[in-house]
């Protein structure tokens, strides 16, 4: 068993390869809402739970809208749902932040800690399908279409790549952009040349968040079609982790994201097949990553 066999198992079929862009797709907009955060100079700690209830919302919007209104009526609402309520955590992070002081890098951790109770109960509760026996929603009357069936895959990924894109031009190529970059990287330095750093830090937060709440929506109305319990599983925590490999660069997150979900893709078949124990497993998978990223360091050096 080498390294290799772990990104080429994501190759063996259709349905391995379209689930494991369907996983870029998610890591993809998780990993930019945390690397705008850090590159205007927050750390965003809190997109696991704006992930979760930016889909919660989602799932309201397209469960409970009128069937009959068209489907890009109903999947643009639930997308602005999902923004707003993940832009809106954010936002109040950044409020206490300017207000009394509070680090977003606390309170965002813990307003997501607070939140993702309130969204199990709402799943489990009041939203539950209780025809079926998961703890999940019905199925959503529109959802995205899906590209490579029979595998997950849907127009996330060509919007998850549209994002990219556009935050590597917004960030590099326009004034508003140079303005959240000097306001996060050096305050003092902002401050000299008439900007107010702490002006930016709620539309900063706000973004990010956004961006959390959308890949929220892509998961629910792209990749699974209902709002299961916990279907976050983690992908905020590594959406970080993808940032960092990229070193918050927006270009190469499409690399990292595309290399971490090969990874784990790969992973989760082994385990299936039984070739390997679990622990053995994440320990060679946290071992390819640091490597990644010490190499990624060094080249971009």
């Amino acid at each position: 068993m080498t390294a290799f066999h772990f990104f080429a198992v994501p190759l063996t079929s259709i349905w391995l390869a379209g689930n494991t862009l369907d996983y870029m797709a998610l890591l993809l907009c998780a990993s930019l809402g945390s690397a705008f955060a850090f590159r205007c100079g927050l750390f965003n700690l809190g997109l696991e739970g704006q992930i979760y209830v930016g889909g919660l919302a989602a799932a309201c919007v397209l469960l409970f809208m009128p069937p009959s209104c068209p489907p890009f009526v109903l999947l643009s609402a639930a997308a602005a749902a999902a923004c707003l309520t993940g832009a809106l955590a954010g936002i109040f992070c950044a409020f206490l932040k300017n207000t009394s002081g509070a680090d977003v890098l606390i309170t965002s951790f813990l307003l997501s800690a607070s939140l993702t109770p309130v969204a199990d109960y709402l799943i489990a509760g009041p939203l539950r399908d209780t025809s079926g026996n998961l703890l999940a929603t019905a199925h959503f009357s529109a959802a995205l279409p899906h590209i490579l069936p029979p595998s997950n895959l849907s127009l996330s990924l060509i919007f998850a790549l549209c994002l990219c894109f556009a935050a590597h031009t917004f960030i590099s190529k326009t004034g508003a952009g140079y303005r959240f970059r000097i306001a996060g990287g050096s305050p003092a330095f902002a401050r000299y040349g008439g900007i107010d750093a702490d002006v930016y830090t709620a539309p900063a937060m706000g973004l990010s968040g956004g961006l959390g709440g959308l890949c929220g929506f892509f998961a629910v109305a792209g990749t699974y079609g209902l709002c299961y319990q916990g279907f976050s599983g983690g992908l905020g925590w590594a959406g970080i982790a993808v940032a960092l490999i990229a070193r918050n660069r927006f270009l190469a997150l499409i690399p990292a994201a595309l290399f971490y979900a090969a990874l784990k893709s790969g992973i989760d078949q082994i385990l299936l097949s039984s070739m390997m124990s679990l622990n053995a497993a994440y320990i060679i998978q946290a071992v390819i990553l640091i490597i990644a990223a010490v190499k990624f360091k060094q080249t971009a050096g």
